[in-house]
């Protein structure tokens, strides 16, 4: 087999990567306008990904299970450990080698995952570039288990149905501009998208622009790169994904659309920009229900993820409906349970009633929508946030930490046994990671304090350090002052020394009583309104 013949970049080609390199990317969302009977077609072809999908992971499982089997793979992974914490280089790339022989003789790599696709795109009949894509995406389950704190790979369920996307503008999914509209082509379909709002309609010109003229457009960004080190736009389109929805029980379909650089300004109906842009420092103690902030202009504690019904009602709601659905798979399949309620054990036959079904599709759609209201709402508070100021202070994340089982183990006063309480349902309701990582995108500057920087325990008119209990939410300084726990923690990191990443002791002193009134004026205004701040220790 002949080898291609590797073709000679030019210097502009050179700088032109190095811009797709550097550049940002965002995603725009648009509604495909296409008929019922291609949205079943592409519905069909999103599940067929789904199976070839699955398929590969069961191979790439089996290879990961008898790799981590094995005693050698285990020694040297132990030694690599070993190794980086003693800092040693020359062991750590010998135990690296060995590593990486031992995937390569049990499979466990890309080029294996990549070539064990094909025959699977051959069996579902699905194109080779999708096939490629969800094989990168079964491998970067696989280096999660490898490389990071990943347990298993799993497979996706029916009616979990993948994105269709091809990291090629010019494959699998076309897109072209024809009278000042984009047309996309996906198996002999051809379709638009529904511009709904001025965002979208901005988004849209923008990408239209580049495709009327991309050489110009490129060559812009070079010069501009290359001058003055600056990232503009240029709203090139990478590539495009079709993603199935059921919504409110009807299938949709929505385009994807990867473009290069930062989104559109958005404005309001009044031509006035939506989102402004604050100056200074915001410090932010993120719980794992509530946020409390300290800003040069405000100050606000918070309930996380607050949008539309509250969570508990929420909570309600999906527990009523578990219950019902429960009862209904009992009454249809009495057989699969023993006496005392249990599931039996063994190879079951599970039959599900309509009313059942209905329940089912409730529930899905109960989920949907809260997932939305999470989305937008922390969105909507870190855009709040980011008005404020432009340098985010925190602390580290530990989201998956507070999520792990506690390892304590025993029983209480009355003989039974205790609960290994852990932080999953709030982790689940209010989702605190994802919003420090929308905070780390959209500040100027994201800042995570050092562990010893340790501002639930500082108090800075004693000049010490006093541990209290996790209960303790309203608590007094050493002269006397009562502050509320969260909102002090948040005032804590506020006053940092940006250069040696620690507690700004003079800045803690001088803007005290000026933060602290806002907060007796904050409080006092959730007294009145009677708002429900979890675990603040408010009462009213």
């Amino acid at each position: 087999m002949r080898e291609r013949k590797k073709c000679k970049l030019t210097d502009y080609q050179k700088q032109l990567r190095q811009y797709h390199k550097n550049s940002p990317r965002h995603v725009l969302v648009l509604e495909a306008d296409i008929p019922y009977q291609d949205r079943c077609r592409i519905f069909h072809y999103a599940d067929l990904v789904r199976k070839a999908g699955n398929e590969l992971v069961g191979i790439m499982k089996n290879n990961l299970e008898q790799l981590t089997r094995t005693k050698k793979y285990r020694y040297f992974n132990r030694e690599y450990g070993k190794c980086k914490a003693a800092e040693d280089e020359d062991g750590l790339k010998a135990a690296a080698k060995k590593l990486k022989e031992l995937q390569q003789s049990y499979n466990v790599t890309f080029d294996f995952c990549r070539k064990a696709m094909v025959p699977l795109d051959n069996k579902y009949g699905i194109d080779a570039v999708f096939g490629l894509t969800k094989a990168e995406d079964v491998w970067r389950g696989v280096e999660k288990c490898l490389y990071s704190g990943g347990k298993d790979i799993h497979f996706s369920k029916r009616g979990d149905l993948p994105c269709i996307r091809a990291k090629q503008i010019n494959r699998g999914i076309i897109m072209k501009a024809r009278e000042d509209s984009l047309t996309f082509s996906f198996h002999g379909m051809t379709f638009g998208v529904l511009v709904k709002d001025r965002f979208e309609s901005d988004e849209v010109s923008a990408v239209l622009s580049y495709m009327n003229d991309p050489e110009a457009s490129d060559r812009a960004a070079v010069s501009a790169m290359n001058a003055s080190g600056e990232i503009i736009s240029t709203y090139r389109p990478c590539y495009v994904s079709l993603s199935c929805s059921v919504i409110r029980g009807k299938m949709r379909v929505f385009v994807h659309i990867t473009i290069e650089g930062r989104s559109v300004t958005k404005y309001n109906r009044f031509g006035c920009r939506r989102h402004k842009l604050g100056h200074g420092v915001v410090g932010c103690d993120i719980g794992t229900q509530t946020i409390a902030y300290t800003s040069d202009t405000e100050v606000g504690l918070r309930n996380l993820a607050e949008r539309g019904s509250s969570v508990s009602e929420n909570e309600r709601k999906e527990r009523l409906l578990l219950r019902s659905m429960d009862r209904s798979k009992r009454a249809t399949n009495p057989d699969n349970y023993n006496a005392d309620g249990t599931i039996r054990k063994g190879p079951k036959k599970w039959k599900f009633s309509r009313r059942y079904m209905k329940l089912k599709a409730k529930h899905t759609e109960l989920c949907r929508i809260n997932a939305v209201n999470r989305h937008l709402a922390i969105n909507e508070e870190v855009n709040h946030l980011r008005s404020l100021g432009d340098i985010f202070v925190t602390e580290p994340k530990n989201t998956k930490k507070l999520q792990k089982r506690s390892t304590k183990d025993g029983t209480d006063k009355n003989g039974r046994c205790t609960r290994k309480k852990r932080f999953g349902k709030s982790v689940k309701n209010r989702c605190p990671g994802y919003f420090q990582t929308q905070a780390e995108q959209k500040f100027a500057c994201y800042i995570e304090v050092p562990n010893n920087y340790r501002a639930s325990q500082y108090d800075h008119t004693s000049d010490s350090y006093i541990k209290k209990e996790l209960s303790q939410r309203m608590y007094s300084l050493s002269d006397g002052t009562a502050v509320q726990r969260d909102w002090y923690s948040s005032y804590l990191l506020y006053s940092i020394d940006t250069v040696n990443m620690t507690i700004d002791k003079s800045k803690c002193i001088t803007g005290f009583s000026d933060k602290y009134a806002k907060e007796r004026a904050m409080i006092s205004w959730i007294i009145k309104n009677k708002i429900r701040v979890l675990n603040s220790g408010i009462r009213f």
